[in-house]
This record gives C-alpha cells, structure tokens and sequence, in this order.
C-alpha cells in the first residue's frame, strides 16, 4: 500500500499508485479545465503533486502544453535567474562487481581498460580541472569493495580538497557511489562532500531487478532506500535522478516525484537536485537495444515538468546531450550543466589512447570549458562557479527555506558574478573576457540590495588586483 512517509521501498514507490497516477493522466490529457487548475496551482510556484505532474506531462492540447513551457521559464527565472552553475565529473575507478546491463563498467565486460587512479594520478587529474577553471567536482567510481573501498573514496576526497595550483581550487566536491550504510554516509559528510548522488535507473522494481542480474546493486529496496539512510547520516543534500531510455518514461517520471515527495515527508527536505539523463553509446553497450528512447520532444518536456513541479529543486544536464539540446532545456529549467567533461578514468591530464576505453558513455558536446562558458554567456546566461552555499552551511532545509522564500536570489546573483569574474581573469580566452565582462557590467544593477552592490563591486577590484575567493 502507498505511504509516502515509510520507509520501505515498495511503500513509498508504490507500483499500484504509480498506475494509477498513470491511468489518471492518460484519462484527462485533454481535459482542458482540470489542466488550466494544475497550472493555477502552479502558478503559487509551491510545486505539484505526482499525479497532477503526470497530467501536464501527458498533456496533448497544444495551446495548453505552450502555457506549460511558458510557466516553466518563468520559475527558472523567479527562483534561478539565468545563472548556470558549472561543474565536471572525475572518474576514480571503473572497476565494478556489478552487472548492469546498460553499464561499460559490467563486470563482464572483458575488454574496457580497468583502471583506478593513484593518489599522485588524482593530483595530476584535479590540477587539469583547475587548470581549466572548474570549482566543483562530481566523483564517480564504480561499486567494488576490494578496489574501490569508502577508506579510497574518502582518501581521494582529502586529496583533492588539498591540492591549491595557481589560483585553482576545488571548493566543492559532490559524490555519487554506491548505496551504503549509515556509518558510511556519516564518514562521508565528515569528509565534507557536497550533495550526495545516486540515480535510481528506474523505479520499475521489476525491470530494475533485470537490469541489474548480479551484484550488490540488484537489491531494489537497499538502493532505493539509500537516500534515507545517506540523511540519517547527517548528509543534508541528496540528488536524484533516473537513467531515461532503460524503462517507459512516464512511469519513472512518476516514480521519480514520488521518492521527492517521500524525502520531503519522511525526511524533511526533498532532493538537492535532480539529473534528466538519458541512455548513450558505450563501449559493450548499444542503445538501441533498450526500446524504451525518448524523443528530444518528450525530453524537453519532462524538463519542463520538473522545473513546475519541483521549483526549489535544481536541475542538471550533463554532456550525454548535444549542445542543441542543452540549449533548448536550459531555458525551461535546467540550472546546472558540466562542461568540458571526461566520463574516462583519467581523462583530463592525458588524453586516453585511441586503443583503450575505460569511458562510462560518449560525450555529446565535446566542447572545452571556455567554449561552453562563451556559449552561456552569448545566450543570455550567467555561468556560476559558486560553491557559497555549502561553503557557509546554506544545506537541507535552511538552503530550501531561503529558496522558497526567495531570499537566496541576495546570494546567488553576486556569487556568480564574483566567480564568473574569477574564471574570466584566470582562465578565459580573450573573446570570453570580453563577454563576459560586458555581462557583468549588465548584471550589477539588477543586484537589488545597494549595501550587496556595493560590496560586489568592491569585490570585484579586488579580483582584478589578484585577490581571490569572496563570496555571501
């Protein structure tokens, strides 16, 4: 039976109430008067429930689906502005014991090149993102207790923290691994890692047991109940996310804004971010097999979706998707994006030799950091390097509190001011300099608070003087 307040898996992802929801929206896709309610409802910019959500996703009226698209730009801009916060993966390990059958890293899988970074390798690797500008990691390693135990993890964790090149720093390391104990999340918030990640793949209990056929990872209940343990474990900032193309989408859709609804009640707060990836080439692994793609059309939409249902909550596309598409999301929801990403162990200080793999996918937007940046900053977009938030304790319910109360704007907006100017004086080509610091000088005035103006733009001397890390 559902209850979103349980702890058990089956409960709080209940597959009748999924089916249910589902029938429901398939129901009223064109009931135009309950459609126009959900959006008022919208509109108090307090989020939706998972069935009101499967509605205007089904949704097939088209001048109701053009006022979907239009509210979703509009809660980008009231609670994100057009800041895009900027991050990289870092691939540890790709050893696995697991089986997933959409995964390179499968344990089967003879002829990936295993590797697994030495300390001294990790060093070399996070010199090369600060070299490209990047303050903010995603640390990705496969599931394998011999070679890839927590006591390695929180190791690299010091490591990187530690490393200070030039004017580079990673500020803010997030961790997406395997699901663990509650001891196991405690060592890691000590470790002081930002949000925790772990996407679900599909909420589908019994595709995801297929899916996974050996290893640790087929246990559907311990790894959907990760999350409550990783916040029992002091972790305030989860991100979820499930893996678009393994399962039929609306089913996880639903599924997805269920297990938001469960942190939120259960646990107090509801997920940090959520990721929208979708299934891509990999070694030993050929989408095509998985008939469950969905169109950039649909995609879009489940962004769109999201960013209504979910206003507090960030969203993040990573490059599995091409720049045409990123394009297209980032204005309906989307407010973090990596960028110049390898998805290789040890991608960044060497470039991998054309006869080893060790990637997890193929990148789509194949474009360097500072392309990206340039990109961002001719759409109209502020590229953010924040890291403030975690940085001055502004996690779980209090960052959410200030969101929701729109307060969070007072230190978002110079934040990414001051970062973006870092990157453009230590790291930017010329033509991105220029535009960016043409954005800059745009973005000061709209800073509504004079005593925050003023500061941002003692700042910002500083910063040209050579002064670095200021931030609210």
């Amino acid at each position: 039976m559902y209850n979103v307040k349980s702890k058990v898996a089956t409960e709080f992802i209940d597959d009748g109430e999924i089916l249910e929801s589902l029938e429901y929206a398939k129901q009223n896709k064109n009931n135009k008067k309950l459609i126009n309610e959900i959006l008022e409802k919208a509109k108090e910019f307090k989020g939706l429930s998972h069935r009101e959500a499967a509605v205007l996703l089904e949704c097939e009226l088209d001048e109701e689906n053009e006022k979907i698209y239009k509210l979703a730009k509009e809660i980008k801009q009231k609670f994100y502005g057009n800041r895009i916060v900027m991050f990289a993966p870092l691939y540890l390990s790709n050893y696995c014991v697991n089986g997933c059958t959409y995964c390179p890293y499968h344990h089967k899988n003879k002829h990936i090149t295993r590797k697994k970074l030495t300390q001294e390798e990790i060093e070399r690797e996070v010199i090369a993102l600060q070299d490209l500008g990047h303050k903010r990691l995603a640390l990705e390693a496969g599931e394998d207790p011999v070679n890839n135990p927590l006591e390695y993890v929180l190791e690299s964790i010091k490591t990187i923290y530690s490393i200070k090149h030039k004017n580079g720093a990673i500020r803010r390391v997030n961790v997406n691994i395997a699901a663990t104990t509650v001891e196991n999340y405690r060592k890691l918030k000590e470790a002081e890692i930002g949000t925790y990640i772990l996407f679900q793949e599909t909420y589908h209990k019994k595709t995801y047991e297929e899916l996974h056929p050996t290893g640790p990872k087929h246990d559907y209940a311990y790894h959907t109940e990760a999350m409550d343990r990783a916040m029992e474990g002091g972790i305030d900032d989860v991100g979820l996310g499930v893996l678009y193309g393994l399962n039929m989408y609306r089913y996880d859709f639903v599924g997805l804004l269920m297990h938001a609804e469960h942190l939120e009640a259960a646990m107090g707060v509801g997920p940090h971010t959520i990721s929208v990836p979708r299934i891509r080439p990999a070694d030993d692994i050929n989408p095509d097999e998985f008939t469950n793609a969905i169109s950039d059309e649909i995609f879009a939409k489940i962004v769109a979706v999201l960013r209504i249902t979910v206003p507090y909550t960030g969203l993040i596309v990573s490059t599995r998707e091409s720049q045409k598409t990123r394009e297209k999301v980032l204005e309906l929801g989307v407010s973090q994006i990596s960028g110049g990403s390898s998805t290789s162990v040890g991608g960044y200080a060497e470039k991998e030799k054309e006869e080893e793999n060790s990637a997890q996918f193929d990148v789509s937007d194949t474009r360097t950091l500072d392309e990206i940046v340039n990109w961002l900053l001719e759409k109209g977009h502020i590229p953010s390097f924040c890291t403030a938030c975690y940085r001055e304790g502004r996690t779980g319910d209090r960052f959410m509190q200030l969101v929701k109360s729109g307060q969070i704007a007072n230190c978002c907006q110079p934040n990414a001011l001051m970062t973006l100017k870092e990157y453009l004086e230590d790291y930017a080509s010329e033509d991105t300099k220029k535009k960016g610091e043409e954005v800059i000088k745009n973005e000061i005035p709209n800073i509504p608070n004079e005593k925050v103006k003023k500061i941002v733009i003692e700042n910002l001397e500083n910063l040209n003087e050579g002064k670095r890390d200021f931030r609210f």
